[in-house]
Formats: structure tokens, sequence, C-alpha cells
């Protein structure tokens, strides 16, 4: 995996879905982290079992999103892609589908239904004076 692109969909080609994301979430805010502590940050909040959150882990595993790291009766759980390099993917891939490609065209719909605030715009502005510097 060499691209942020292809940091985002798995060894198999497989993307992460939302409930996968939630759990890629938990591991990249601290890695090394059983099933059962995951689960201590996910669970209540999505209505979601341990059983559930071991399946998202297994399912991330065989996706090559995640690596299972033995421990004694247990494994610990870390990311094998960065944050960065999901984001990053994920953004370009929706302004492919969405926009034609166009970041542009992006911005201006988010001005247009009135998405950005003005704080949003200031800081829109102020990234593009230092990507011009």
């Amino acid at each position: 995996m060499t691209t942020s692109e292809d940091s985002n969909e798995a060894r198999t080609g497989e993307r992460i879905t939302d409930a996968e994301h939630a759990v890629m979430e938990v591991l990249w805010d601290r890695p090394r982290q059983t099933a059962a502590e995951v689960c201590e940050d996910v669970c209540a909040a999505r209505g979601w079992s341990l059983a559930t959150v071991k399946t998202l882990l297994s399912r991330l595993v065989q996706k090559g999103a995640v690596a299972a790291e033995p421990d004694g009766r247990r494994f610990l759980y870390s990311p094998l892609i960065a944050r960065e390099d999901y984001v990053g993917g994920e953004s370009r891939r929706l302004v492919d589908r969405l926009f034609g490609g166009s970041a542009a065209s992006l911005v201006a719909h988010l001005a247009e239904s009135e998405a950005l605030t003005a704080n949003d715009l200031d800081e829109i502005e102020a990234l593009l004076k230092e990507l011009r510097a």
C-alpha cells in the first residue's frame, strides 16, 4: 500500500464500513487495545455488544486495516492504516465521486448551500494563502 487511496482499502480491495470506521477511530486514538477496551469506548453509544466489536475487529484484520497481536488469552489490536491516509483517500474519493474530481466544486457547493460559516471561510482563505506562499 503506497498511496493514500490504497491505504483506504484493505489488501482485499474492500472498503472500511461506517461501523468499522468507528472502531478504527478508537484504535487511532489509542493503539494496542483489547476488544473489551474498544467496546468500552463504542458499545454503549452505538448499542453494540462485545461480540459485535469482536466481529468488526475480525473483519478489519481480514481487510489488512488492523493487526491482532496475541497477548496471553487475548489479542491487542492496532491500526495498520494511518488516520491521515484514510481521511485523505476518503476525501479524494468523495470529491471524485460527487464533484467530478474538482475540490473547487465541493467548496462552491458548500458555500451555495450555506454549509460554510464565516469562520470556515476565514480558515479556507488562510489555508489558500499558506499554500500559495
